[in-house]
């Protein structure tokens, strides 16, 4: 079938320099900084995949011009209040959690109703956690069954700042809150657990009214109304969250070494690096710079030869929230049993991760105890699966990040596996198959 993967051969060892792609969660928030910036900015290395398309063509039924081609993005700004509310207008975030929540921010002072719909799989992913702090400022939502896609925001030109307690360390909650906050009078106030801070970051960079303390386990953020949003010129470094596949890859092959190139390593998203060397796993930093307030560098990665268990400090979830999935593989290769809890987060991404984690593992023939918000994983570091052991993984919600998993695992364990929906990467990563058959050659 063509939308399938048979994969039946383990990686053979290899000594490679990849680049991957550009970061999508920068990548989406360029393009909604950049529909609000008074001019044109420009993109280089813009992720272009379902996601961020999905975000282009949102910003394009607002009224704002996008020209993209291979070589870079270009957006039209309009200003701060430059979105046109046309009637009956429809925005469709497709599978991104990111851009859907994110969006709703920027739409509070809408002055004509708006819907907002998903696929199939962001459908089934709660709203309700944006909508609740977002009609607090004035907007009104109504939502399929209180808390589902589609909903439709009924705008106002009345908003009010608030105060708001983000207890869940969901970063698109709290940048939702920052775009409204942009547009209403007064002084928003968010104490927020530590979570991704890309959002920030630009509004600094853009040198907007936002003031951000810096506590143990929680940050303080106040943001006032912005008049003006400069262009945004912007090279995009690559996804963190793309890399750690062939970070993980790499730490399982035998005797391999990789380099990735121009990695955004933000201190909030780096997780999986600090885990992974936590288990053994040797990771250097290259290159080191500071880009428009992100930091990125040079990460290369060398085969480990002793993977040891963890009991995983739940201050490092936030950061790695993404990356789990491919962490436990490493746990499943580990010296002892690796703990990982308070993960109740990952069964709100696009599939219930941490079932489908427990499933791969059990293909994999390592034992686990699963609860809803944590695992137990039992490594075997003899782990090596027979080529006649046929795995299919199939039904998961077209998840990019459970087949990109799976085949990580069928290069570094062996077994036959049948792979359905191999089209899903397209939401997050296009290049991923491409770079792995270059790894192979």
């Amino acid at each position: 079938m063509p939308n399938q993967l048979i994969v039946n051969e383990k990686l053979n060892n290899f000594k490679k320099k990849i680049i991957v792609s550009g970061d999508k969660s920068i990548s989406i928030r360029w393009v909604l900084f950049s529909s609000l910036a008074e001019g044109v900015s420009k993109a280089k290395n813009l992720l272009i995949s379902e996601d961020v398309l999905a975000a282009i063509e949102a910003v394009k039924k607002l009224g704002i011009k996008v020209i993209l081609n291979k070589k870079e993005c270009k957006i039209f700004g309009k200003g701060i209040d430059g979105y046109k509310y046309k009637k009956n207008l429809k925005i469709d975030a497709q599978n991104s959690g990111t851009l859907g929540r994110l969006i709703l921010g920027l739409l509070v002072n809408s002055s004509n109703p708006i819907t907002l719909v998903g696929d199939k799989s962001l459908s089934k992913r709660d709203f309700k956690r944006v909508s609740e702090p977002l009609s607090k400022f004035g907007a009104q939502f109504k939502l399929r069954n209180k808390s589902f896609l589609p909903l439709k925001i009924y705008g106002t030109s009345k908003l009010k700042p608030i105060k708001y307690f983000e207890k869940r360390g969901s970063a698109q909650c709290k940048s939702s809150i920052i775009f409204a906050a942009m547009r209403t009078d007064g002084t928003t106030k968010i104490k927020a657990k530590k979570s991704r801070n890309h959002t920030e970051l630009l509004c600094k960079h853009l040198k907007l009214p936002i003031r951000i303390k810096k506590n143990k386990n929680f940050d303080e953020i106040e943001i006032k109304k912005v008049k003006k949003i400069h262009t945004l010129n912007y090279d995009i470094p690559s996804d963190i969250s793309s890399s750690a596949f062939f970070i993980v890859l790499t730490a399982l092959s035998k005797n391999s070494e990789l380099v990735i190139r121009n990695v955004n390593i933000n201190p909030s998203r780096i997780g999986i690096i600090t885990i992974l060397k936590k288990m053994g796993v040797k990771i250097i930093f290259k290159n080191r710079k500071i880009y428009k307030g992100e930091e990125k560098a040079d990460l290369k990665i060398l085969s480990a030869k002793d993977i040891k268990s963890i009991n995983c400090p739940t201050k490092l979830n936030s950061g790695a929230i993404d990356e789990f999935l491919v962490i436990f593989l490493v746990a499943a290769k580990a010296k002892g049993v690796s703990y990982f809890k308070d993960l109740g987060e990952l069964n709100q991404k696009e599939s219930p991760r941490l079932k489908w984690a427990a499933k791969i593992l059990k293909n994999l023939g390592i034992k686990t105890i699963a609860t809803n918000n944590s695992i137990k994983i039992y490594g075997n570091p003899n782990l090596n699966l027979n080529f006649n052991k046929k795995i299919v993984i199939k039904n998961y919600m077209k998840d990019h990040r459970v087949f990109m998993t799976s085949l990580v695992a069928a290069l570094s364990f062996g077994g036959k596996w049948i792979l359905h929906d191999k089209d899903s990467i397209n939401t997050s990563f296009p290049n991923f198959l491409k770079i792995i058959e270059d790894l192979k050659k």
